[in-house]
């Protein structure tokens, strides 16, 4: 099948283990024997949906890999349907083992981490189809995880059967793009993916820039065809509009009235942990004492096609530290619900230092059937040599209890968590507005 040729077909997915030992001729590419093999690509930080979709659009990606030298940016923007970068990736998991395994988490299930991943370079791939002007003689632009919209598990996702993820364009401005992503898995065999079969949904924000100049782009226009296209177009232009109210306001607001009150009361728990410990509620724990840290070096293998550290790469080292965090605290294995907005604030870099650290923010517990742990993970780029630090970005993830978990055991209790300081204080409220205000 040539998937180049006939970009909306389906793209399987194939495990990585037998890449190195030959792996698959290159698809629609008559030259493959002198086209440089995929797993010698930047980064070979291959997951096997990476390695799926270069091979797929090689041709495109080639150009990115060695553009042409003073090549001119594209002369005039063409329009596009969404159905025009709509590309499906499937996982055979009920008949590729090697995959399974690649995939399995201890519980059966897919592992969220290594799936966050692979959604991130699923939208990466449909922006550059989006923005190819299929001239090889133009240069093409540097599109970067702008932020990633509310990502929503609706329910378990089996590591045993077959997995299909969807995603198209579905809004465009000037230099951004929005891409819908769905995972889809029946439990019915040879049943046509439905509202009911999806399993996650994530939208991704990705951002234009000239990879000349590295100013902001225009990108090629969207033109939403059926009904269904034009009622999502319209929702994501109202989020855009919301996001660029949000960065009209003050980013810390004052807290008057009202919200001093709950200030005030927050706090009060607190200091009865920091001043008479052994008064303090036993049903309630410090937000300081849930907290979790990891840090590593960002090595090469973990590069992008642009040279820059994979936006998937990132979330998934966060999501390991959250669900960590979230096991250490609640004593029990933590179900993964969904993550909140993250907005992607600086680059990270091959050779940065990434420091991780993540807390228990707050818990909510008026339902005992489904209590729920609120993380936050702070991704941190520091420079030792120049004493200084940087947040990139600032994830938060919500879990809840498997019901098994909380069966076994009689009286299971989540615990309150309490701030310390004034500032602990202020982050777990704005989180609480935020999410009121969703």
């Amino acid at each position: 099948m040539d998937l180049n040729s006939s970009p909306n077909q389906p793209i399987t997915v194939v495990s990585t283990f037998a890449l190195p030992f030959g792996g698959p001729p290159s698809v629609g590419d008559s030259n493959s024997s002198a086209r440089k093999p995929i797993i010698l690509w930047p980064g070979m930080y291959h997951s096997p949906v990476t390695n799926a979709l270069w091979e797929a659009r090689s041709q495109i990606f080639e150009r990115l890999l060695d553009p042409p030298k003073d090549a001119p940016p594209q002369s005039e923007l063409l329009t596009k349907t969404p159905s025009q970068s709509r590309t499906t990736i499937l996982y055979n998991f009920s008949t590729d083992y090697i995959l399974r395994e690649q995939y399995r988490d201890p519980w059966n299930e897919v592992r969220i981490g290594k799936l966050l991943e692979d959604l991130d370079a699923l939208a990466g791939t449909i922006s550059v189809k989006h923005c190819s002007d299929d001239d090889s003689t133009t240069r093409l632009l540097l599109l970067v995880t702008a932020s990633v919209d509310k990502i929503v598990l609706k329910k378990p996702i089996s590591v045993d059967i077959d997995l299909k993820i969807v995603g198209a364009v579905i809004w465009v401005g000037r230099s951004s793009i929005e891409i819908q992503l769905e995972v889809f898995q029946s439990t019915e065999e040879g049943s046509n993916a439905s509202s009911d079969d999806v399993a996650l949904s994530a939208n991704f924000i990705f951002v234009a820039r000239d990879s000349k100049t590295a100013k902001a782009a225009p990108v090629n226009r969207l033109s939403p065809v059926t009904e269904q296209e034009k009622l999502l177009f319209e929702e994501a232009e109202a989020r855009s509009n919301m996001r660029k109210r949000k960065r009209g306001e003050q980013d810390r607001r004052e807290f008057e009235n009202g919200e001093a009150n709950r200030l005030k009361t927050l706090l009060a728990e607190g200091r009865i942990f920091c001043d008479m410990p052994a008064l303090a509620d036993r049903d309630s724990i410090l937000l300081r004492d849930t907290r979790q840290e990891n840090s590593l070096i960002c090595q090469p293998q973990q590069r992008n096609i642009h040279g820059r550290i994979f936006g998937g790469f990132l979330l998934h080292r966060a999501f390991e530290l959250a669900f960590s965090t979230a096991y250490a605290f609640a004593g029990s294995v933590p179900y993964f619900l969904e993550i909140d907005h993250v907005d992607f604030l600086r680059p990270v870099d091959v050779g940065d230092f990434l420091r991780l650290k993540s807390c228990v923010l707050y818990t909510e517990l008026h339902n005992p059937d489904q209590p729920l742990i609120n993380i936050e993970v702070v991704a941190h780029v520091s420079r030792p040599e120049l004493r200084s630090s940087e947040v990139s970005n600032t994830f938060y993830f919500s879990f809840t209890v498997r019901p098994e978990a909380k069966a076994a055991k009689n009286g299971f209790r989540i615990r309150n968590v309490v701030p310390a300081t004034e500032e602990e204080a202020r982050r777990i409220l704005e989180r609480m507005d935020a999410e009121t205000c969703i």
